[in-house]
């Protein structure tokens, strides 16, 4: 029996839109779903859904030099060539005094340069360790998550990751939907999020950053030409602007999927770790359950495609 995979995708232009609130309820109330945390960079899924890690991994997005004291002549040549700024040199011993180079790991972007200009070969240019990625059991399912580690890149390849991870699981579950918490903004993690996907929900908040930034990243999706629908969370702190948010949205042909009102039940939620339609029934809860099934209609449309085929 054929099991075909779609992923959808929650991302916001901005940080601090409620974003994660709406994914952990989607995640309440979706019945066969993969959850995959690509916020990556400040992941905050599991406070909501509590995962029990069944699998633990390290992630490598990359190499760092380091200098191999037995072989260094000291020519300096790695100070010369490096253009981070990385290498430094101190002098050592006392009477006729030699100097030694290192190689500060953080300022290390891992090009490599050192190590092909070294004559000695005395730089070693081993894979680094930039974080963790996880496969976890919530009350809503099965997740995947990672933890990029304080001050690394390469958040772009480790989203990849988690979402080539979040599939697998689906094929190996026989689950036909993949839910993922994407990353603010429109850089590399954001990309790496939307690229392929079914289906994109962006949402935003009527401020005019996040008029701005929806803008934004909905030029993002649709030069990935992933099918996009908006959501405009705590509407009604400006109705004003929320209309303009929708007056914007059918210039650019998107349709917006649904209205979330401000409410304190979400914070109230959030402190017990649940998420809003676990807590409440009327009110937010009610505009999140509304919005679930305007998502689940375009998900069951023929033209949205799925992202993966499974026998």
């Amino acid at each position: 029996m054929e099991n075909r995979i779609k992923e959808l995708v929650i991302i916001s232009g901005k940080g601090g839109t409620g974003k994660t609130s709406i994914v952990a309820a989607f995640a309440t109330l979706a019945d066969s779903a993969v959850l995959a945390d690509c916020d990556v960079d400040a992941a905050d899924l599991h406070l909501v859904l509590e995962p029990r890690i069944i699998r633990r991994e390290t992630f490598s997005g990359g190499s760092r030099a380091r200098i191999l004291p037995e072989r260094c002549t000291a020519c300096g040549k790695c100070a010369e060539v490096c253009r981070f700024d990385a290498v430094s040199c101190r002098e050592t011993g006392e009477g006729q005094r030699e100097k030694a180079y290192r190689i500060d790991p953080i300022a290390c972007e891992g090009c490599g340069v050192c190590v092909w200009f070294c004559p000695e070969e005395a730089i070693e240019f081993a894979p680094a360790v930039n974080g963790e990625w996880f496969v976890s059991e919530t009350r809503a399912g099965p997740m995947v998550h990672a933890k990029l580690g304080v001050a690394e890149e390469n958040s772009g390849k480790l989203v990849s990751l988690v979402r080539e991870q979040a599939r697998e699981t689906a094929k190996t579950q026989k689950r036909d939907l993949v839910l993922i918490d994407g990353s603010p903004g429109i850089g590399c993690p954001v990309i790496a999020s939307i690229t392929g996907a079914a289906l994109a929900l962006v949402v935003t908040e009527p401020t005019l950053s996040g008029l701005h930034d929806l803008e934004r990243v909905s030029d993002l999706t649709g030069h990935f030409r992933v099918d996009t629908l908006i959501c405009i969370n705590k509407w009604d702190i400006n109705k004003d602007l929320a209309l303009k948010i929708e007056a914007v949205a059918r210039q650019r042909g998107l349709k917006v999927a649904g209205r979330v009102r401000y409410d304190r039940a979400i914070t109230e939620a959030q402190i017990k770790r649940q998420s809003i339609v676990e807590y409440a029934t009327n009110g937010v809860a009610a505009d999140v359950r509304q919005l679930w099934a305007t998502i689940l209609e375009t998900l069951r449309s023929p033209n949205v495609t799925a992202t993966g085929t499974t026998n």
